[in-house]
């Protein structure tokens, strides 16, 4: 029966929870380290810093880019105005007794915005002395014109990456990362968990028609999707078991005209009762093969865990010890989980179709891409490609015969097909470039 669990909120509501839980983080993160984290301090050099530079000195800088300087034939530019610049320029111009009017401050951006970062910036400079509270802030190039007409520039050398304040901050949103990992982990899996039951029941579906109905749980539309699910699967179990039951019931009632033509045949001559007898045989053996496919494909058998490559060995030895041609490679040891009887007649009827259309059978079992394959070549003449689909339907036979020294009545293949594809996996044979015939069975581990 169906459970009837009662069905959790609907995807949309989770994943819109999901979602502004994420922006309730986000937010929350922001908040901390805008209340945690000091304002970021851009670069800023004393003006003793850059006269040791002019002199070929570098000073100690603590967690700032290292003063640089080069020769440039043109003065440096755009050139700042205002009066702290005005005032810098006089100061270093008396420093060095220099003409103010051969200093140039250039730089791409004017006084700091920020009122935080500012006062960080004065209160450091403020702990200088009183000639060394003169600074200028990153980005900045300081030109003095040379005697030969050249410019010496000072300058903060330029760098590649974050500055420390990006580092701090890269630190801090992947350590929230980590703290909501496991949460985001934790809502996806609750998500995603359903819709895997989902896949996995049809899979299942696919190996097994007989399959127990799907649990009903999760988010409402899963639960939606579950039942029409279960319901498809009963309507398909249904009409394969009609079908199945129709095919097996007039096959059954097919006995009886069948009994009262054999009395009636005894009357006729030698020659005309034995062409009518060998017909009537030829029908009673459709007619038992039939039932017995029919009642193979309604009453799958247990599935239980077997080693595949010990099953097709001793096939190759039984059928060897009658006289048959088969040998088989000894390989790994393929271990499944599926209908020992149902896998013995797969491999067995394969075997018998390479010895009786290609005069010997050579068998290999293997695992493949986390499946378990078995292989069986023979050196017949091998199949048109038009017919590689054709023959595993029911009663197609290439050889128009029916008799048992040509083949049987065709329903060899598609005993092969019906149980390979029970157990999730699918036959199909191969024309071989040197000649003969390969019948490659796939089965999933």
């Amino acid at each position: 029966m169906t459970s009837t669990r009662r069905p959790g909120a609907p995807l949309l509501v989770q994943l819109l929870t999901l979602t502004g839980l994420a922006l309730v983080a986000a937010w929350a993160t922001s908040t901390l380290l805008l209340f945690l984290l000091p304002p970021p301090a851009p670069d800023f050099y004393r003006l003793s810093e850059i006269e040791s530079t002019f002199a070929g000195r570098q000073s100690g800088l603590n967690e700032r880019r290292p003063l640089i300087r080069q020769v440039r034939t043109e003065a440096p530019a755009p050139e700042l105005k205002g009066a702290a610049f005005a005032a810098i320029r006089a100061k270093f111009a008396a420093n060095l007794k220099i003409p103010e009017t051969d200093i140039v401050i250039a730089g791409e951006r004017g006084p700091i915005s920020d009122r935080n970062v500012g006062r960080v910036v004065r209160d450091r400079a403020s702990r200088s002395s009183a000639d060394d509270q003169h600074i200028l802030i990153a980005p900045f190039r300081l030109g003095v014109r040379q005697a030969d007409g050249s410019w010496l520039v000072v300058q903060p050398k330029p760098t590649f990456g974050l500055t420390t304040w990006q580092k701090r901050l890269a630190l801090w949103f992947s350590l929230s990362a980590l703290a909501m990992a496991p949460i985001t982990w934790l809502f996806a899996r609750r998500l995603t968990k359903p819709i895997q039951v989902f896949a996995d029941a049809a899979e299942r579906l696919g190996r097994d028609p007989g399959a127990p109905p799907l649990e009903v749980h999760g988010p409402a539309e899963i639960g939606v999707a579950a039942r029409a699910f279960n319901e498809m699967q009963g309507r398909l179990r249904r009409y394969v078991e009609d079908r199945t039951a129709m095919v097996g019931a007039i096959a059954h009632d097919l006995r009886t005209p069948l009994t009262r033509l054999r009395f009636r045949i005894e009357s006729l001559p030698e020659d005309q009762r034995r062409k009518y007898a060998a017909d009537l045989d030829q029908m009673e053996e459709m007619i038992a093969d039939t039932l017995a496919f029919v009642r193979d494909a309604t009453r799958p058998g247990e599935r239980t865990p077997l080693e595949l490559s010990s099953l097709v060995e001793s096939l190759c030895d039984e059928m060897a010890e009658t006289g048959s041609c088969t040998e088989v490679e000894r390989g790994e040891k393929v271990i499944l989980e599926g209908d020992p009887m149902a896998l013995r007649r797969l491999v067995s009827n394969l075997l018998e179709n390479a010895v009786k259309f290609g005069g010997q059978a050579r068998a290999r079992v293997f695992s493949d891409a986390g499946s378990a394959i078995v292989e069986i070549d023979d050196d017949g003449p091998g199949i048109p490609p038009a017919d590689s689909e054709k023959v595993f339907e029911p009663f197609y036979r290439r050889e128009p015969s029916r008799s048992r020294e040509t083949g049987g009545i065709g329903l060899g293949l598609a005993v092969v097909r019906s149980i390979a594809r029970g157990h999730g996996g699918d036959v199909s044979l191969i024309n071989r470039a040197g000649g003969g015939l390969t019948a490659r069975v796939q089965l999933p581990l």
